[in-house]
């Protein structure tokens, strides 16, 4: 029996992925806190860049663009809306408009979350009601808002509350769904240790499932920000006086952009303030919740 040769290259072992290995690296690199504010900016910068370019191309073949006009005549707008009094009422337009604005989305999404909280906890608590009343909430889910507003026009008259039942209307369904599904995800264990240790139904309800779902209902209306505003600006435009989607509407048919461009963002500001303030107050009433979803 022969002996392996002395001189024969050791087996070698498969290594770990190093760093230096290209998938590894990528998916694990994280950038720091300096570098996640630079990457967060770039795009709005760019996006600033290409405005500009565009603006500059435009104006230079046409002076008379009302397309995209300069920054200058945008900042313009800006003030002509927002710092200067209107020469007919006296009021400054831009917060008349923002405060009526926000003063029927505040009422909708109060009224929206109050319903979706109640009805939600039913459907997901309470099997009988979940089978007589999900498939309900389901269908009218699917039915279009916005197909409904002169239906809403007509029985509620061209005032606020057509608009801000427009708004409940269409964020409501998909509260109530959204909810229902994080209740019934919950551990059942939780629910059998309750009732061992001989909790009531209003007990279960209100000291297991309504502290654990409250963080995820902010979550709902947080997604739900996007699509009122929707609803919002489609109602003002249609029937209003005052308020953000009415201004935008009423100055496109002077092609105003250094107008609309101004309300644009400034309703973007309002929405990104909303959201913000929604997860600030998640984080604050729930650290649990909010380090755990981190």
């Amino acid at each position: 029996m022969s002996l392996p040769s002395s001189n024969a290259a050791p087996a070698t072992l498969p290594t770990a992925p190093t760093e230096r290995t290209p998938g590894v690296r990528w998916i694990n690199r994280r950038p720091s806190r300096t570098s996640a504010v630079f990457l967060a900016m770039l795009p709005f910068v760019a996006a600033l860049v290409l405005y500009a370019v565009a603006s500059d191309l435009r104006l230079a073949a046409n002076p008379a663009d009302k397309l995209l006009p300069a920054f200058e005549t945008i900042a313009a707008g800006f003030r002509r809306m927002a710092l200067t009094p209107d020469p007919r009422t006296g009021d400054y337009l831009m917060w008349v408009d923002t405060a009526a604005s926000v003063t029927r989305i505040l009422a909708a999404l109060a009224i929206s979350t109050v319903l979706a909280l109640v009805v939600g906890l039913v459907l997901g608590l309470l099997p009988m009601a979940r089978a007589t009343f999900a498939p309900f909430v389901s269908v009218v889910s699917m039915v279009p808002p916005l197909a409904l507003l002169p239906i809403l026009f007509i029985l509620l008259g061209l005032g606020e509350s057509a608009k801000i039942t427009l708004i409940a209307i269409g964020i409501t369904p998909f509260l109530i769904r959204d909810l229902a599904a994080r209740v019934e995800e919950l551990p059942r264990e939780q629910t059998i240790k309750a009732e061992t240790l001989g909790a009531t139904s209003w007990q279960l309800a209100l000291r297991v499932t309504l502290p654990q779902i409250l963080p995820r209902l902010i979550d709902s209306v947080r997604l739900s920000l996007g699509p009122a505003w929707l609803f919002l600006i489609a109602a003002e435009a249609i029937a209003s006086e005052s308020g953000l989607g009415y201004r935008i509407f009423l100055v496109r048919r002077y092609l105003s952009m250094d107008v609309i461009l101004p309300y644009v963002a400034w309703i973007t500001l309002i929405a990104f303030l909303m959201d913000f303030a929604l997860r600030l107050l998640q984080a604050r009433a729930f650290p649990w919740f909010a380090g755990r979803a981190g």
